[in-house]
């Protein structure tokens, strides 16, 4: 049975499919005490339901230090390993989500993002719909949308592979001192394409499109699209645009050893490894996605104009058979709109 299916059947029987053994993870720093009182508020929801909270032991540490009364939840890794665990609920905003990816990457469990922060952009709903999120949760009343990830490679100059890791925002090699700039070659499916001096590269995911290769000048990319961005960082070249090559593609980014710096490599702002000169950073699509839950599917435009507030006041938009307004020919009054003999023109309204 696929997770459509296992939802399905859930949504009907939401009783008969919550087995007191699920295990829900709980992902929340105690950096602010609403955060604290969330925590708490999700832990209680999860055992009334009769489902087993979680806590990584470094969360659980510091939310009773915040003086929670969250000592005694299961931890992972320790009572309730990574492969067990059905889902992951973050309090947090977008780093705290991209913490949870990494707690979870050895298993399968999606991750279900409740904001806490300010953008949140991964985020799936905002702190005042924290109840009923906990409750789609419990009833499995979710869809699992799979996000595409990066496997990233350092190698030394022999060509040996000295770092591994991964990355679902971002992979970045950037300088590693401020008043040095790194000298380097992408490197396209094993050939050549460019040298120049520059402050680092950002190699992103669709994902990560809105994140630093959004600051950085790349393209915004729909999820749906599966490609990967390259966008140099403060580049002295003329030919330094953002490249989007599809995912079968490798990149690479080799750091000159005739470079006057030292550079260092970053994925998703969380996970470091310093390059010395002559160092390879190759990119490829990972065979192993993120996956997260989602409560509320809607079109990715929407989801660009609510996170980044976008201005869009004039929108008329096409007309629409459902989800429409009257709208007044120019010239009428609402009386005259509302008769027979006047028809109203109809234009769409924005979910």
């Amino acid at each position: 049975m696929n997770d459509a299916d296992t939802q399905a059947d859930a949504a009907h029987h939401p009783h008969a499919a919550a087995p007191a053994d699920r295990s829900i993870l709980v992902v929340a720093h105690a950096h602010r005490a609403d955060t604290v009182a969330a925590a708490e508020r999700v832990v209680e929801a999860l055992r009334s339901a009769g489902a087993r909270p979680v806590l990584a032991p470094d969360d659980r540490e510091e939310l009773v230090e915040a003086g929670s009364s969250l000592g005694g939840v299961a931890l992972l890794g320790i009572d309730v390993p990574v492969a067990q665990v059905e889902l992951a609920v973050v309090l947090g905003g977008d780093g705290t989500i991209l913490r949870a990816a990494e707690l979870v990457r050895d298993g399968s469990a999606p991750i279900l993002g409740i904001n806490m922060g300010h953008v949140g952009f991964l985020a799936e709903t905002e702190r005042d719909d924290m109840d009923e999120a906990v409750r789609r949760v419990i009833a499995r009343e979710y869809e699992v949308e799979e996000r595409m990830a990066l496997h990233v490679r350092v190698k030394d100059t022999g060509d040996s592979v000295i770092y591994e890791t991964w990355a679902l925002n971002e992979a970045t090699v950037e300088k590693a001192s401020r008043e040095r700039m790194l000298e380097v070659v992408i490197e396209i499916d094993g050939r050549p394409l460019s040298t120049f001096g520059c402050d680092g590269m950002v190699v992103s995911t669709p994902t990560g499109s809105t994140a630093y290769n959004f600051s950085a000048g790349g393209p915004v990319i729909w999820p749906t699209v599966e490609a990967i961005a390259v966008v140099p960082l403060s580049a002295h070249a003329l030919f330094a645009k953002p490249l989007v090559v599809g995912p079968e593609h490798s990149v690479a980014i080799e750091v000159l050893e005739r470079t006057n710096g030292t550079g260092i490599l970053w994925c998703d702002g969380r996970r470091s490894h310093d390059l010395p000169p002559g160092a390879r950073v190759v990119v490829r699509r990972s065979d192993r996605p993120v996956r997260l839950a989602r409560l509320h599917p809607a079109p990715f435009t929407d989801r660009l104009v609510r996170k980044f507030r976008l201005p869009v006041e004039g929108w008329r938009g096409p007309a629409a058979i459902t989800g429409v307004l009257p709208v007044r020919p120019e010239g009428t009054d609402a009386a005259s709109a509302a008769s027979a003999d006047t028809p109203a023109v109809e234009t769409e309204v924005a979910p």
